[in-house]
């Protein structure tokens, strides 16, 4: 067949022989390809050809990627102050060694006879995970935080029977939006308003919309603006009051100084596994867990996968395997209660690599390093004239800098910091405008106080040239 023939094959897409394609169009009973979209209106198909161009050889393709790559800058290229739901911490090389074994990478499901000893991996790292967050059952990871914070929602309630949550409005305003999507149309998502001084969770607010109607309240601690809701055991005995439960978020890399969710009153705890040895990637490097106390009206309202241990039919032998397989979404399928698909298990793997390697005191140093740069940082940058530190309370590794009084906006100064291979702060001023030119600054253990120094004198340049020229 030569390739000016119309009907060429594809080597990447499966199914593009012409035999193939007519054996499979007679068994269903279709003339050509164009019948298959009969259903279609016209004015939403295609009418001519695909503006595309000129296919590439291998090499060409490799060499285009290349250059696009090349555009991008790196948080090895400049030192990064952004956070926002994806942060940069260190990651031990063994973490990625063991991530790309061949019996973690291929094997997609795996049952007992072909596993090679996933099952076992993921139940270690469910059991240090929830020797993490002081909780007895963690689940197989979910997609990411928002994901994760969603069904910890859906489970409440559906165990409270009850048609309305309460989201703390200071979370990232894309997890509230997947939030919202993912628990309509059967759950109503109203939302708590914030402190404006202190960045806390107005409890007035939260009084009043309170009612025997809510099945659960969320926050997150350290909130998505950073501050740590010290008001959390107040927030669970308010929802526990109307009988509903406390749904907590937390950031697990703030563990080692933080007291766990489970201390001051949550029932279901939530966030994202991504702080844990695994790195930033494009779209990827997510990974969110859920944990509760081990009861059944919890467990069984679990849609994924919980791995336990159990003694085998061999004396002193264990075995690792699924727990109460029959209440998940892949035994009961389209009749689940929420449909699961394809999870981050390999995140877990990593999480767990990440948490046996640090150990207690390994979080506790981790932990206690964050705080003392993050401190440090918001000191440097609130000594600068026109620069200021948002809120009052507490907070572990993000804070919110003020540039109202700067003379610049948050646009124009991240601009500037990037020609100097400096990533600035999530800038807020979309996202949340009563705050007007404020950003989202975070610190980890990988930034120096030497970037921390470089950082504030580029800004202190900067806004003592706006403040001259104004």
């Amino acid at each position: 067949m030569t390739r000016n023939d119309k009907r060429i094959s594809h080597p990447y897409i499966p199914n593009t022989v012409p035999e193939v394609q007519e054996s499979m169009l007679r068994e269903i009973g279709v003339a050509n390809l164009e019948e298959l979209y009969a259903g279609v209106p016209g004015e939403l198909r295609l009418s001519g050809k695909m503006d595309l161009p000129p296919e590439l050889t291998e090499y060409e393709l490799q060499r285009h990627i290349e250059k696009t790559v090349a555009r991008n800058v790196s948080a090895k290229e400049a030192v990064s102050f952004l956070g926002a739901g994806c942060w940069q911490h260190f990651i031990p090389a063994v973490c990625d060694e063991i991530s790309q074994r061949s019996e973690f990478v291929t094997a997609y499901a795996g049952e007992p006879y072909e596993d090679h000893g996933r099952f076992q991996t993921l139940f270690e790292y469910q059991s240090l995970m929830a020797e993490l967050l002081d909780m007895d059952v963690v689940n197989v990871p979910t997609f990411d935080w928002a994901q994760a914070a969603s069904t910890a929602l859906r489970m409440a309630a559906r165990m409270t029977g009850r048609g309305k949550v309460l989201v703390a409005r200071s979370i990232s305003p894309d997890k509230l939006k997947i939030i919202v999507n993912y628990c309509s149309p059967q759950v109503e998502v109203r939302t708590v308003e914030f402190d404006e001084r202190t960045g806390l969770m107005d409890l007035n607010d939260l009084a009043a919309k309170l009612t025997d109607e809510v099945a659960a309240v969320y926050f997150e601690n350290p909130g998505y603006l950073g501050m740590i809701e010290h008001q959390g055991r107040t927030i669970a005995d308010m929802a526990h009051g109307v009988g509903a439960e406390c749904v907590v978020g937390v950031d697990p890399s703030s563990l080692g100084v933080l007291s766990p969710p489970s201390s001051y009153g949550a029932d279901i705890v939530c966030g994202d596994l991504q702080p844990l040895g695994i790195r930033m990637n494009y779209g990827g490097g997510q990974s969110g867990f859920i944990a509760t106390r081990d009861e059944e009206r919890y467990v069984m309202e679990y849609p994924s996968r919980l791995f336990g241990i159990a003694p085998t039919s061999v004396d002193g032998e264990y075995g690792f395997g699924d727990v109460a397989y029959e209440r998940t979404s892949f035994a009961k399928r389209e009749k689940g209660k929420e449909s699961v698909g394809t999870q981050t298990a390999l995140w877990g793997i990593v999480a767990g690599v990440y948490l046996a390697l640090m150990g207690p005191h390994g979080m506790s140093e981790l932990g206690t390093t964050i705080l003392q740069k993050s401190q440090y940082a918001a000191k440097r940058l609130a000594a600068i004239p026109g620069v200021g530190i948002r809120f009052g309370s507490p907070f572990f590794k993000e804070f919110v800098v003020d540039f109202n009084n700067s003379g610049l906006s948050v646009k124009a100064i991240n601009e500037m910091l990037l020609k100097e291979k400096i990533f600035g702060g999530k800038d807020l001023s979309e996202d949340f405008p009563e705050l007007g030119q404020c950003a989202l600054y975070c610190v980890t253990e990988v930034i120096g106080v030497e970037d921390i120094d470089r950082l504030a004198d580029v800004l202190a340049r900067a806004t003592a040239k706006a403040n001259a020229l104004s």
